[in-house]
């Protein structure tokens, strides 16, 4: 894969993706080193003078009118980054911190934070040398950024903490040793640059995105593969429905059922069955997923803004020399559209299990009582279905939103925060318990399906049913199923669903 080339403005979700999962390497640009050079010179010239600027020559938070002297301005720095790393809890996976590398890597490329070029060129040796920081998951409250993690980010570069190697837990300096790297002294203000900001937050949140708008393509194969193991009316995708209320989500997915049910043989045998209408779990899906995939697009223009902003404090005014005190560190766009992300996806999930419990029940399904044979001394998707209730009943408690609450930190100069890098992990959390649901809904749907052998579904489906039924057999009589699920959620996540489908009907919206 070619080399990405950060210019500080040119970074897509797409690409964080390829960094954080595929291990793409990363260069600056000429531009990006220019701006880097100039904004030092800016913080370097200010600091030799008389004035005092936050950060650079006082303390921090409330201790922002204690000056520091010039013979301390390195230590401030370093006692930083040392006293904001209080994280708690697991450590976050490794390639979310290789996505908040990045995105800290492209604030401070821009040219308005004021660091050494040495410093950046550090992290992304970081980046493309595997070397990852331990970063807590927990303790940051969205402002003045994520601080506490991002500390734990910055520990590495100073010599201290540990990072991973090949998923192994190792000190900082012997890792620093390994790759012929050397540790860093922090200079005027770049303690404060590496942890004032966003990047945790967004890591967690852009990975998040990506994979619930993968999702929700899945939840319209799942589904549409529900609606052939039910016997439905196909009525309901009609094209000229969608265009009488034309969101575009709507539209797509109404448009990807559409492709994925045609030529269906299932559908053809039962059209004339006298069957009206189905339930809503059936014939709104397209209003369903699509309200959730507009949503997604909304959450998606806010994160590409923000992995694209300089959110540290102070500021560097490239144009004028200046350096301004501001609050761009404020997480309060990513707490609301993480909210919103997880609340959307939950819904994915919670129409997927009201089909899921029409296809166990034989009241509703006209298939054997929950998909097995001899159920009495079989029990089948019976318990599959508590599962699923599990899982979107937590969604229900995990969508609360964090973006409402605040609380004071910092001896009340910080008097309002996001509470951002709260609401990411639990959005985080949703897409897990999402794609979980899915993942029996798929199996239910294939074995919904294969009790109408020999009649098939429409090619792609059957394609479908094909790749889960390669590595997930037929369930003739009980067995655990937990390692079913964990198959079928391991193709969602390779892309083979998607990929299967996509080679027959084109791409999905």
């Amino acid at each position: 894969m070619k080399i990405l080339e950060l210019t500080g403005d040119n970074l897509t979700l797409e690409n964080i993706e390829e960094v954080a999962r595929g291990f793409r390497r990363v260069k600056l640009s000429v531009k990006a080193i220019s701006n880097v050079k100039k904004s030092r010179k800016i913080v370097k010239d200010c600091v030799e003078g008389e004035d005092t600027y936050y950060g650079l020559n006082t303390g921090f938070g409330d201790l922002c009118d204690v000056k520091i002297s010039n013979k301390d301005i390195r230590k401030l720095q370093s006692n930083l980054i040392r006293s904001h790393s209080v994280g708690v809890g697991d450590y976050l996976s490794k390639e979310v911190v290789r996505a908040v590398m990045l995105i800290r890597i492209n604030t401070l490329i821009q040219g308005n934070s004021g660091v050494r070029l040495k410093l950046v060129q550090l992290l992304v040796d970081f980046l493309n040398k595997g070397v990852h920081p331990a970063i807590p998951s927990k303790g940051s409250v969205g402002s003045s950024g994520d601080l506490a993690p991002l500390a734990h980010m910055s520990l590495p570069l100073i010599g201290e903490g540990e990072v991973f190697i090949d998923d192994k837990l190792v000190d900082a300096k012997l890792a620093l040793k390994k790759f012929g790297l050397k540790p860093i002294e922090l200079r005027a203000k770049e303690g404060l640059a590496l942890i004032n900001g966003t990047a945790v937050m967004c890591a967690v949140g852009v990975l998040a995105l990506l994979d619930a708008e993968a999702l929700v393509k899945m939840a319209d194969i799942s589904g549409a593969m529900s609606l052939e193991a039910l016997k439905g009316v196909d009525a309901f995708l009609r094209k000229e429905i969608h265009e009488m209320r034309p969101h575009r989500g709507q539209i797509d997915s109404a448009s990807n059922m559409r492709k994925l049910i045609k030529g269906s043989g299932i559908l053809a045998e039962y059209r004339d069955s006298g069957k009206v209408q189905d339930a809503y779990s059936v014939r709104c899906m397209p209003q369903v997923h699509g309200a959730s995939k507009d949503s997604f697009s909304h959450v998606r223009k806010v994160l590409e803004i923000e992995v694209n902003s300089v959110t540290d404090n102070p500021l560097v005014i490239l144009k004028t020399g200046e350096i301004l005190s501001g609050g761009n560190f404020h997480g309060q766009p990513i707490a609301f559209v993480m909210d919103f992300l997880g609340i959307a996806l939950a819904e994915v999930a919670n129409i997927a299990e009201s089909r899921v419990s029409r296809l166990i029940n034989s009241r509703y399904s006209d298939l054997p009582p929950f998909l097995v044979q001899d159920s009495g001394l079989n029990s089948g998707f019976m318990v599959a279905q508590y599962t699923v209730a599990a899982l979107v009943s937590e969604n229900k408690i995990l969508c609360h939103p964090a973006s409402v609450d605040s609380i004071p930190t910092c001896a009340g100069q910080e008097d309002h925060v996001s509470m951002g890098t709260i609401a990411a992990r639990k959005a985080r959390e949703i897409v897990k318990n999402v794609t979980n649901v899915i993942a029996i809904e798929f199996m239910a749907a294939t074995q919904g399906l294969d009790f109408l052998d020999p009649l098939r579904s429409s090619k792609p489906l059957e394609a479908v049913r094909k790749v889960i039924r390669k590595d997930v057999r037929n369930l003739k009589v009980d067995r655990r199923m937990d390692m079913d699920i964990a198959t079928v959620v391991e193709l969602m996540k390779s892309g083979k669903i998607i990929e299967t489908v996509e080679r027959i009907v084109g791409v999905l919206q």
